[in-house]
Formats: C-alpha cells, sequence, structure tokens
C-alpha cells in the first residue's frame, strides 16, 4: 500500500488517517482484487495501487482483516448482474468484512476510530471489501464481538443479514412458529436456523448427510437429507414460514405446498437479476416485476399464501441482533478453510469445482 505525508490536514473525517507510533499518514492507495472482465478465476488480478477514495459523511473506512467468499462473488465473477456491472468494469468483489476503523466520516456517530467491526456491503456495491482499505456505510457495520475471531466474523453478516431479512423483516417470525428450512446446511440456511430458533421457533431443516449432525446442533428439531429421503414424506404438518435457499421449481413446489394458509414462502433465487441480463435493464426488470407480481398473486388465490424473492439487504437492527447472537454464541458460520489474499484466484476456484463445502476466508495480513 502506499501513503504520503500528512503535513496540512484538517481532521480524520475528511480524510483516510493511518496512525503509526506518533507519524500520521494519508492513505492514497492499496491493494485490491480487480475484476476487469467477467469470466473464471483466471480474470481476478491482485493490484497493488488502487486508488481509496475520500470518504463521505455517512461513511467509514475499514482496514480489512478478512472477507469471506460468498457465491455472489463466483456469480458476479461470471457475469450474474452483467447488465448492472458491466458499465461500470473494472470492479472490487466482495461484501462481507472484518477489520478495524481507520477513518469516519463527519455524520457516523455509532463507531470510533480504532474499533474493531464487522459487516456487509449491499449486493449491488461496486467498490467491495476484496481490498486493504474498504469503505462501507454506517448502517452496514457493526462492533465486532470480542469472543469472535476477524476469520470467524467475516463469514457471518452476508449470510445471517439474508436470513435476517427473510425471516424477521419479511415473514415476521414469532415464538412457537413453524419454519421450515430448505437448504439448512449452506450459509444462509444454517444462519437462519439459528435466527429462528433464537427467536423460539420450530425448525425442520433440509440438509446433505454431512451437515445433518451440525443442523441438529444449531437447534433443528428436525433435519432431512434430502438425498437419503423422500422430503415429502418425512417432512410432518404444515409451517408458518418456508426459507427455500435452493429456488429450483421442485423445492418450490414443496415448500409452498408445505405452508399454512397466510404462510410465508421467500425465496433466495427470485429471477430479477437473470432476466434483467437476458433483456437488459429497461426491458428486463418490468418483465421480472410482472413475473413477482403473477406468481403473488397465483400462489395467494390458489393456497392462500404469501410468496417473497428475498436479498440481503444493510439493515442497522438485524446487524446489532446478528451481533448479539454471535457474541452470545447463539449464531455461528463455520469457516472450512482460509486462503491468503494473495490466493482468492484459487479460493474462488475451490469454491466453484466445490472442492470445499463449506465457507472460505481470505485473509489480510
Amino acid at each position: 500500500m502506499q501513503f504520503l505525508r500528512a503535513h496540512s490536514l484538517k481532521t480524520s473525517s475528511e480524510y483516510q488517517i493511518l496512525k503509526l507510533g506518533s507519524v500520521r499518514f494519508l492513505v492514497t492507495s492499496c491493494r485490491a482484487v480487480v475484476l476487469p472482465r467477467f469470466g473464471g478465476p483466471e480474470v481476478l488480478e491482485l493490484r497493488s495501487d488502487v486508488e481509496v477514495p475520500q470518504i463521505k459523511p455517512n461513511e467509514v473506512l475499514v482496514r480489512t482483516r478478512a472477507v469471506s467468499v460468498n457465491p455472489l462473488d463466483t456469480r458476479m465473477r461470471s457475469g450474474y448482474g452483467r447488465s448492472i456491472f458491466e458499465p461500470l468494469l473494472p470492479l472490487i468483489l466482495g461484501r462481507d468484512i472484518s477489520g478495524e476503523v481507520t477513518a469516519i466520516g463527519t455524520s457516523v456517530q455509532s463507531l470510533s476510530v480504532g474499533q474493531e467491526v464487522f459487516g456487509a456491503l449491499h449486493p449491488t456495491a461496486v467498490r467491495g471489501t476484496y481490498t486493504d482499505y474498504a469503505i462501507l456505510s454506517e448502517d452496514e457495520l457493526t462492533a465486532k464481538p470480542a469472543s469472535v475471531s476477524h476469520v470467524e466474523a467475516s463469514a457471518i453478516p452476508f449470510a445471517a443479514l439474508t436470513a435476517w431479512r427473510a425471516l424477521k423483516s419479511t415473514a415476521r417470525i414469532n415464538e412457537g412458529q413453524r419454519v421450515l428450512i430448505v437448504g439448512g446446511g449452506g450459509a444462509v440456511g444454517f444462519a437462519a436456523i439459528q435466527l429462528a430458533v433464537a427467536a423460539g421457533c420450530h425448525v425442520t431443516a433440509t440438509c446433505g448427510s454431512l451437515s445433518i449432525d451440525r443442523v441438529l446442533k444449531a437447534g433443528a428439531e428436525r433435519a432431512i437429507d434430502y438425498i437419503a429421503e423422500d422430503i415429502e414424506l418425512a417432512i410432518k404438518g404444515k409451517f408458518d414460514a418456508v426459507l427455500d435457499t435452493i429456488g429450483v421449481p421442485e423445492t418450490e413446489r414443496i415448500g409452498i405446498n408445505f405452508l399454512k394458509r397466510g404462510g410465508q414462502y421467500m425465496t433466495l433465487q427470485g429471477e430479477a437479476a437473470s432476466v434483467t441480463d437476458r433483456y437488459g435493464i429497461a426491458v428486463g426488470l418490468p418483465i421480472a416485476t410482472a413475473i413477482l407480481l403473477k406468481k403473488q398473486i397465483q400462489y395467494r388465490y390458489s393456497h392462500g399464501i404469501e410468496y417473497w424473492w428475498t436479498y440481503m439487504r444493510a439493515d442497522s437492527d438485524g446487524l446489532d441482533e446478528i451481533r448479539r447472537l454471535s457474541e452470545a454464541g447463539k449464531l455461528k458460520v463455520p469457516v472450512e478453510k482460509t486462503f491468503p489474499f494473495t490466493q482468492v484466484r484459487e479460493a474462488h476456484e475451490a469454491k466453484e469445482k466445490r472442492l470445499i463445502p463449506g465457507k472460505v476466508v481470505l485473509e489480510l495480513d
């Protein structure tokens, strides 16, 4: 990373300041993994002189210590969301982060310089977290639990916020309700199980055989091996909410049929991005909206349920709850393997080829 000696500086809220002993430096550039074009892991470029923009009043500059590799990262690298992102290339990938606050904007109240934090960027952010210095808004960050390492913390927020928005913001689950998680072995599904259990819900989850024990230890009352068992015969009763992290036609059909009247079906695999990529923003977004509206009306009348596409969104209330649960040991997203930041291509290849089933994290020195 590169620094300039700071002589006539204003305040640390107006500039990115790094304090080394008694000397203060202005951060002008740093390392970042850049996506210049869409393609395989080989297109990722580690550059050492990427500009660090000045932060806005509501923004925070974070010295990155660890970032997780999400499925969204590998999909974006391959061209998912092309209609939105192609005009903005080159991009910096990455959504999750754990690190330390280096500078804060003039309107930031809840965080301070030197504080350890974790959080996640919105899915459409152009300057991501695969960089020594990331920029996030105040509501995208919260204090990192002291009991959790940077590596562990970086695996939590994007997956947990995705699950939180579905279960708490959309379905508004309450104590005593029955919740079905389709795909409970993945990061979002696993976080959803723990959030629902913490809310006092009775949770059933489908997952692969290797995840059965972990899902049960997380608090699910039933864990169903979707390969070895017939899900429709194994699941008993009706549910108040279904979160479908798989989102294929078969899991949608099963999830819809297991809902009570008035229940909520939520899928992570909404068609907005894929339809927009196919037809362009001007045509694709109206088509996607029409598809969603048609399904909502169809299922409301045929089954008496609500149907939603759900996505991660920054939410300070959600992030605070995630922090509290993580601090109490009630919310964890296990990390399967870590890679040095310089081996980002290898990390993407391992995730894409499913060589590593669990969460992968990049560590920055």
